[in-house]
Protein backbone atom coordinates (compact mmCIF):
# COMPACT_ATOMS: atom_id res chain seq x y z
CA UNK A 1 0.00 0.00 0.00
CA UNK A 2 1.04 3.60 -1.18
CA UNK A 3 3.18 5.66 1.76
CA UNK A 4 0.17 8.37 0.31
CA UNK A 5 -2.95 6.30 0.95
CA UNK A 6 -4.97 8.26 3.31
CA UNK A 7 -7.91 6.69 5.49
CA UNK A 8 -11.46 7.32 6.49
CA UNK A 9 -13.41 6.19 9.49
CA UNK A 10 -10.31 3.29 10.09
CA UNK A 11 -10.59 2.09 5.73
CA UNK A 12 -8.23 3.12 3.24
CA UNK A 13 -9.78 4.81 0.59
CA UNK A 14 -8.41 2.52 -2.10
CA UNK A 15 -10.61 -0.69 -0.14
CA UNK A 16 -14.05 1.49 -0.25
CA UNK A 17 -15.68 -0.32 -3.30
CA UNK A 18 -14.33 -3.91 -2.25
CA UNK A 19 -14.99 -3.41 1.37
CA UNK A 20 -18.58 -5.20 2.30
CA UNK A 21 -18.88 -3.10 5.58
CA UNK A 22 -18.70 -0.10 3.69
CA UNK A 23 -22.80 -1.08 3.37
CA UNK A 24 -23.65 -0.81 6.37
CA UNK A 25 -25.87 1.21 8.32
CA UNK A 26 -23.29 2.95 10.15
CA UNK A 27 -21.03 3.20 7.20
CA UNK A 28 -23.44 4.65 4.55
CA UNK A 29 -25.00 7.36 7.55
CA UNK A 30 -20.94 8.16 7.87
CA UNK A 31 -20.94 9.38 3.99
CA UNK A 32 -23.76 10.74 4.01
CA UNK A 33 -22.39 12.95 6.87
CA UNK A 34 -19.31 13.34 4.51
CA UNK A 35 -21.84 14.52 1.51
CA UNK A 36 -23.20 17.32 3.81
CA UNK A 37 -19.55 18.54 4.46
CA UNK A 38 -18.57 18.16 0.93
CA UNK A 39 -21.68 20.59 -0.03
CA UNK A 40 -21.39 22.80 2.91
CA UNK A 41 -24.84 21.95 3.81
CA UNK A 42 -24.63 24.81 6.27
CA UNK A 43 -24.60 27.39 4.19
CA UNK A 44 -28.23 26.91 2.53
CA UNK A 45 -28.91 29.94 5.21
CA UNK A 46 -27.58 32.24 2.29
CA UNK A 47 -30.55 31.74 0.67
CA UNK A 48 -33.36 30.64 2.80
CA UNK A 49 -33.97 33.51 4.29
CA UNK A 50 -34.38 35.41 0.85
CA UNK A 51 -36.64 32.30 -0.17
CA UNK A 52 -39.00 32.95 2.91
CA UNK A 53 -39.03 36.52 2.32
CA UNK A 54 -40.51 36.27 -0.92
CA UNK A 55 -42.86 33.48 0.24
CA UNK A 56 -43.84 36.47 3.57
CA UNK A 57 -44.32 39.15 1.24
CA UNK A 58 -46.41 37.05 -1.53
CA UNK A 59 -48.68 35.69 1.93
CA UNK A 60 -49.08 39.65 2.99
CA UNK A 61 -50.20 40.56 -0.71
CA UNK A 62 -52.89 37.72 -0.33
CA UNK A 63 -54.83 39.96 2.16
CA UNK A 64 -56.08 36.65 3.67
CA UNK A 65 -55.67 34.22 6.17
CA UNK A 66 -54.01 31.46 4.68
CA UNK A 67 -55.08 27.92 6.10
CA UNK A 68 -52.13 25.57 5.76
CA UNK A 69 -49.41 28.22 5.50
CA UNK A 70 -46.90 26.62 7.91
CA UNK A 71 -47.08 23.51 5.55
CA UNK A 72 -46.44 25.24 2.56
CA UNK A 73 -43.75 26.80 4.48
CA UNK A 74 -42.01 23.39 5.09
CA UNK A 75 -42.28 22.38 1.28
CA UNK A 76 -40.97 25.72 0.56
CA UNK A 77 -37.83 25.14 3.16
CA UNK A 78 -37.62 21.23 1.28
CA UNK A 79 -37.30 22.20 -2.23
CA UNK A 80 -34.43 25.39 -1.38
CA UNK A 81 -32.72 23.24 0.51
CA UNK A 82 -32.92 19.99 -1.88
CA UNK A 83 -32.03 21.43 -4.67
CA UNK A 84 -29.35 23.91 -3.70
CA UNK A 85 -27.88 20.04 -2.05
CA UNK A 86 -28.25 18.64 -5.72
CA UNK A 87 -26.57 21.93 -6.87
CA UNK A 88 -23.57 21.76 -4.73
CA UNK A 89 -23.15 17.95 -5.30
CA UNK A 90 -23.29 18.48 -8.78
CA UNK A 91 -20.69 20.77 -9.34
CA UNK A 92 -17.98 18.94 -6.35
CA UNK A 93 -18.53 15.84 -8.87
CA UNK A 94 -18.08 18.35 -12.11
CA UNK A 95 -14.92 19.99 -11.03
CA UNK A 96 -13.53 17.36 -8.96
CA UNK A 97 -10.96 17.05 -11.56
CA UNK A 98 -10.15 21.15 -11.17
CA UNK A 99 -10.23 20.69 -7.91
CA UNK A 100 -7.64 18.12 -7.08
CA UNK A 101 -5.15 20.39 -9.40
CA UNK A 102 -5.87 23.75 -7.23
CA UNK A 103 -3.87 23.46 -3.90
CA UNK A 104 -6.73 25.50 -2.20
CA UNK A 105 -9.36 22.79 -3.19
CA UNK A 106 -7.71 19.41 -3.47
CA UNK A 107 -8.66 18.52 0.28
CA UNK A 108 -12.07 18.28 -1.23
CA UNK A 109 -13.83 15.18 -0.33
CA UNK A 110 -13.89 13.23 -4.09
CA UNK A 111 -10.24 14.64 -5.12
CA UNK A 112 -8.95 13.27 -1.72
CA UNK A 113 -11.02 9.75 -2.00
CA UNK A 114 -13.48 10.41 1.13
CA UNK A 115 -16.58 10.70 -1.36
CA UNK A 116 -16.53 7.90 -4.68
CA UNK A 117 -18.05 10.26 -7.34
CA UNK A 118 -20.85 7.33 -7.52
CA UNK A 119 -22.28 7.69 -4.17
CA UNK A 120 -22.08 11.64 -5.12
CA UNK A 121 -24.22 10.88 -8.28
CA UNK A 122 -26.82 8.58 -6.15
CA UNK A 123 -26.82 12.12 -3.60
CA UNK A 124 -28.01 13.93 -6.59
CA UNK A 125 -30.31 12.51 -7.62
CA UNK A 126 -32.26 11.80 -4.73
CA UNK A 127 -31.81 15.73 -3.83
CA UNK A 128 -33.09 16.42 -7.45
CA UNK A 129 -36.92 13.84 -6.52
CA UNK A 130 -37.19 15.30 -3.38
CA UNK A 131 -37.05 18.61 -4.52
CA UNK A 132 -39.70 17.26 -7.45
CA UNK A 133 -41.34 16.20 -4.72
CA UNK A 134 -41.69 19.21 -2.51
CA UNK A 135 -42.80 20.85 -5.92
CA UNK A 136 -45.57 19.08 -6.78
CA UNK A 137 -46.61 19.62 -3.37
CA UNK A 138 -46.93 23.38 -3.39
CA UNK A 139 -48.79 23.73 -6.64
CA UNK A 140 -49.16 22.61 -10.21
CA UNK A 141 -46.96 25.78 -11.24
CA UNK A 142 -44.41 25.22 -8.70
CA UNK A 143 -44.40 21.50 -10.79
CA UNK A 144 -44.39 22.64 -14.19
CA UNK A 145 -41.45 24.85 -13.18
CA UNK A 146 -39.56 22.40 -11.37
CA UNK A 147 -37.59 21.29 -14.00
CA UNK A 148 -36.58 24.59 -15.52
CA UNK A 149 -35.18 26.02 -11.88
CA UNK A 150 -33.67 22.32 -11.38
CA UNK A 151 -31.68 23.36 -15.01
CA UNK A 152 -30.75 26.71 -13.77
CA UNK A 153 -29.66 25.31 -10.60
CA UNK A 154 -26.99 22.92 -12.46
CA UNK A 155 -26.07 24.83 -15.47
CA UNK A 156 -24.36 27.05 -13.34
CA UNK A 157 -21.50 24.20 -12.52
CA UNK A 158 -20.36 24.46 -16.50
CA UNK A 159 -20.11 28.10 -16.39
CA UNK A 160 -16.67 28.73 -15.53
CA UNK A 161 -15.32 27.48 -18.56
CA UNK A 162 -16.82 29.55 -20.76
CA UNK A 163 -17.72 32.68 -19.13
CA UNK A 164 -16.17 35.66 -16.73
CA UNK A 165 -20.00 36.36 -15.74
CA UNK A 166 -20.12 32.60 -14.41
CA UNK A 167 -20.91 34.85 -11.04
CA UNK A 168 -23.70 36.36 -12.46
CA UNK A 169 -25.23 33.09 -13.56
CA UNK A 170 -24.83 32.06 -9.73
CA UNK A 171 -26.35 34.90 -8.45
CA UNK A 172 -29.65 34.60 -10.62
CA UNK A 173 -29.87 30.26 -9.26
CA UNK A 174 -30.25 31.97 -6.06
CA UNK A 175 -32.48 34.72 -6.92
CA UNK A 176 -35.00 32.71 -8.74
CA UNK A 177 -36.10 30.99 -4.99
CA UNK A 178 -37.62 34.22 -3.81
CA UNK A 179 -39.69 34.51 -6.91
CA UNK A 180 -40.54 30.40 -7.00
CA UNK A 181 -41.30 31.04 -2.78
CA UNK A 182 -43.69 33.74 -3.94
CA UNK A 183 -45.50 31.21 -6.57
CA UNK A 184 -45.79 28.33 -4.35
CA UNK A 185 -47.69 30.86 -1.77
CA UNK A 186 -49.57 32.69 -4.25
CA UNK A 187 -49.90 30.48 -7.34
CA UNK A 188 -48.84 32.87 -9.53
CA UNK A 189 -45.61 35.30 -10.01
CA UNK A 190 -45.97 39.09 -9.74
CA UNK A 191 -43.66 40.93 -11.49
CA UNK A 192 -43.01 43.19 -8.02
CA UNK A 193 -41.34 39.76 -6.27
CA UNK A 194 -38.24 40.38 -9.50
CA UNK A 195 -37.07 43.12 -7.57
CA UNK A 196 -35.97 40.42 -5.10
CA UNK A 197 -34.75 38.31 -7.59
CA UNK A 198 -32.20 40.82 -8.86
CA UNK A 199 -31.38 41.60 -5.77
CA UNK A 200 -30.27 38.31 -4.79
CA UNK A 201 -28.39 38.23 -8.01
CA UNK A 202 -26.63 41.01 -7.54
CA UNK A 203 -25.73 39.96 -3.85
CA UNK A 204 -24.42 36.61 -4.60
CA UNK A 205 -22.68 37.74 -7.59
CA UNK A 206 -20.88 40.27 -5.84
CA UNK A 207 -20.04 38.09 -2.92
CA UNK A 208 -18.57 35.15 -5.42
CA UNK A 209 -16.44 37.68 -6.83
CA UNK A 210 -14.58 38.39 -3.72
CA UNK A 211 -14.57 34.62 -3.13
CA UNK A 212 -13.01 33.67 -6.58
CA UNK A 213 -10.20 36.67 -6.09
CA UNK A 214 -8.38 33.69 -3.93
CA UNK A 215 -8.73 31.38 -7.31
CA UNK A 216 -6.68 34.10 -9.07
CA UNK A 217 -3.69 33.04 -10.19
CA UNK A 218 -5.39 28.95 -10.84
CA UNK A 219 -7.59 30.73 -12.64
CA UNK A 220 -5.51 32.39 -15.19
CA UNK A 221 -2.94 29.40 -15.35
CA UNK A 222 -5.92 26.81 -16.17
CA UNK A 223 -7.71 29.15 -18.50
CA UNK A 224 -10.90 29.52 -16.35
CA UNK A 225 -13.35 32.37 -16.52
CA UNK A 226 -14.30 34.72 -13.49
CA UNK A 227 -13.92 38.28 -13.29
CA UNK A 228 -10.56 38.41 -11.36
CA UNK A 229 -8.77 36.37 -14.22
CA UNK A 230 -9.96 39.12 -16.58
CA UNK A 231 -9.81 42.15 -14.75
CA UNK A 232 -7.39 41.58 -12.01
CA UNK A 233 -8.24 41.37 -8.50
CA UNK A 234 -8.74 45.24 -7.84
CA UNK A 235 -10.55 45.50 -10.97
CA UNK A 236 -12.81 42.25 -9.83
CA UNK A 237 -13.92 43.93 -6.28
CA UNK A 238 -14.96 47.44 -7.78
CA UNK A 239 -17.26 45.11 -9.82
CA UNK A 240 -18.54 43.71 -6.82
CA UNK A 241 -18.92 46.51 -4.86
CA UNK A 242 -20.95 48.01 -7.57
CA UNK A 243 -23.16 44.89 -7.60
CA UNK A 244 -23.93 45.11 -4.40
CA UNK A 245 -24.84 49.40 -4.28
CA UNK A 246 -27.55 47.98 -7.32
CA UNK A 247 -28.74 45.61 -4.85
CA UNK A 248 -29.61 47.87 -2.40
CA UNK A 249 -30.97 49.63 -5.18
CA UNK A 250 -33.32 46.73 -5.73
CA UNK A 251 -34.49 46.08 -2.24
CA UNK A 252 -35.22 50.13 -2.25
CA UNK A 253 -37.30 49.75 -5.45
CA UNK A 254 -39.01 46.55 -4.10
CA UNK A 255 -40.09 47.87 -0.85
CA UNK A 256 -41.44 51.44 -2.48
CA UNK A 257 -43.52 49.12 -5.07
CA UNK A 258 -44.91 47.11 -1.70
CA UNK A 259 -45.64 49.85 -0.12
CA UNK A 260 -43.55 48.27 2.70
CA UNK A 261 -42.98 50.38 6.38
CA UNK A 262 -40.19 50.92 8.97
CA UNK A 263 -38.97 47.68 9.61
CA UNK A 264 -38.29 46.60 5.95
CA UNK A 265 -36.04 49.87 5.60
CA UNK A 266 -34.05 49.12 8.63
CA UNK A 267 -33.24 46.10 7.38
CA UNK A 268 -32.19 47.42 4.08
CA UNK A 269 -30.02 50.11 5.66
CA UNK A 270 -28.87 46.79 8.23
CA UNK A 271 -27.85 45.26 5.11
CA UNK A 272 -26.08 47.89 3.48
CA UNK A 273 -24.08 48.34 6.73
CA UNK A 274 -22.71 44.53 6.44
CA UNK A 275 -22.05 44.90 3.34
CA UNK A 276 -19.69 48.07 3.58
CA UNK A 277 -17.80 46.11 6.12
CA UNK A 278 -17.71 43.27 4.48
CA UNK A 279 -16.02 45.49 1.85
CA UNK A 280 -13.49 46.97 4.24
CA UNK A 281 -12.18 43.42 5.14
CA UNK A 282 -10.80 42.46 1.62
CA UNK A 283 -8.48 44.68 -0.44
CA UNK A 284 -6.82 44.02 -3.37
CA UNK A 285 -3.02 42.93 -1.79
CA UNK A 286 -4.81 41.78 1.44
CA UNK A 287 -7.10 38.76 1.11
CA UNK A 288 -6.62 37.13 4.45
CA UNK A 289 -9.55 38.13 5.57
CA UNK A 290 -11.95 36.74 2.86
CA UNK A 291 -13.31 33.38 4.79
CA UNK A 292 -14.85 36.47 7.19
CA UNK A 293 -16.48 38.21 4.65
CA UNK A 294 -17.40 35.38 2.87
CA UNK A 295 -19.31 33.32 5.26
CA UNK A 296 -19.66 35.30 8.32
CA UNK A 297 -21.02 38.95 6.86
CA UNK A 298 -22.91 37.84 4.34
CA UNK A 299 -24.89 34.57 6.93
CA UNK A 300 -25.70 38.07 8.94
CA UNK A 301 -27.29 39.74 5.91
CA UNK A 302 -29.53 37.50 4.13
CA UNK A 303 -30.38 36.47 8.30
CA UNK A 304 -31.14 40.00 9.24
CA UNK A 305 -32.75 41.30 6.39
CA UNK A 306 -34.96 38.45 6.39
CA UNK A 307 -36.06 39.10 10.27
CA UNK A 308 -36.25 43.02 9.84
CA UNK A 309 -38.57 42.35 6.45
CA UNK A 310 -40.95 39.81 8.10
CA UNK A 311 -41.44 41.69 11.24
CA UNK A 312 -42.29 44.67 8.54
CA UNK A 313 -44.86 41.50 7.13
CA UNK A 314 -46.37 40.62 10.94
CA UNK A 315 -46.91 44.23 11.73
CA UNK A 316 -48.89 44.90 8.26
CA UNK A 317 -51.09 41.63 8.53
CA UNK A 318 -51.62 42.84 12.42
CA UNK A 319 -52.83 46.48 10.93
CA UNK A 320 -49.83 48.03 12.79
CA UNK A 321 -47.68 49.09 9.97
CA UNK A 322 -48.12 50.67 6.70
CA UNK A 323 -50.36 49.35 4.38
CA UNK A 324 -49.76 48.35 1.23
CA UNK A 325 -51.40 49.61 -1.92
Amino acid sequence: MSASTKMVTGFPFGMQQANPTLTSAPALWRRFVLTLEMIRFEHSVFALPFALTGAMLAWRESGYVMTGLAAKLGWILLAMVSARSAAMAFNRVLDADVDARNPRTRARHIPAGMLSRSFAWGFIVIASVLFMLAAGMLNPLCLKLAPVALGVVLFYSWTKRFTSLSHVVLGFALGIAPAAAWIAIGGSLDPRILWLTAAVTLWTAGFDIIYSCQDYEFDRREGLFSLPARLGIAGALNVSRLFHIAMLGCLAALAVSLSLGLAAWIGIAAVAALLLYEHRLVHADDLSRVDAAFFTMNGWVSVLFFLFWASDVVLNRLGLGRQGS
